[in-house]
């Protein structure tokens, strides 16, 4: 049985054929330059995307390949620890030892996180407004939750505290694209944003504001990330 891996306890396993593809390049969001993103590497995980249907992993990266006998269900999360490309010029990933899925048939987490910060970029000018969720108001959790749920179509909570649930913790020093940002204790978070890359935040601030960029500093310095893809 093929077992699915956090990211945090990737394995990157070599295997013939297998070609690492380019990192993500980013830009500085406030001049709206988008982000530029590339298939995922060995290391990073990737999610099913098939409108609901199961996909059989195949034994070799090859449409023409046969079955390994083993399904995966739309919308699970797996570890890539094997990328190659095929004659077609078709990207395949590997789940597991011998057990490939073709690139179109997932969307890598560098892809959902853009599409996150993609979303949250549109709410920008739109009034911060005391529980408000969307989508012509928000306020700092309504965002959060208005941007999951349109996004990736995922429940993380409607408050701070319920969304500290939505993934595990990581340290502000190893934020990526697309984590949620919190301020304050563990169970006692008062404000929280979308980590979008280079040190930058998207929020819904406070009464008399709007929706817009900020940069992480000592003077409001967040206390932890989630990690929710």
């Amino acid at each position: 049985m093929i077992s699915k891996k956090r990211i945090v306890s990737l394995i990157a396993a070599s295997v013939i054929g297998i070609s690492a593809l380019g990192v993500a390049n980013q830009t500085d969001i406030t001049n709206n330059n988008p982000q530029v993103v590339q298939a995922a590497n060995v290391g990073q995980a990737v999610t099913v995307n098939s409108n609901g249907n199961q996909i059989a992993l195949r034994v070799s990266p090859d449409d023409n390949a046969a079955s390994t006998g083993q399904n995966v269900a739309d919308k699970t999360a797996w570890a890539v620890v094997g990328v190659a490309t095929d004659a077609k010029g078709q990207v395949w990933y590997n789940l597991a030892a011998s057990s490939w899925i073709k690139g179109s048939d997932v969307v890598d987490t560098a892809t959902q996180a853009q599409n996150l910060i993609n979303a949250a970029k549109a709410q920008i000018g739109k009034p911060y407004v005391w529980g408000a969720k969307g989508p012509n108001a928000f306020d700092c959790s309504g965002l959060m939750h208005y941007v999951f749920q349109q996004t990736l179509g995922k429940e993380i909570g409607g408050y701070t505290v319920a969304q500290e649930s939505a993934g595990y913790s990581v340290a502000i020093k190893d934020l990526q694209p697309g984590d949620l940002v919190f301020w304050g204790s563990h169970g006692a978070t008062y404000h929280v944003a979308l980590y979008a890359g280079n040190n930058q935040y998207i929020d819904a601030p406070q009464p008399g504001q709007t929706v817009s960029v900020h940069t992480i500093s000592g003077y409001f310095m967040p206390s932890f990330g989630v990690r929710v893809i």
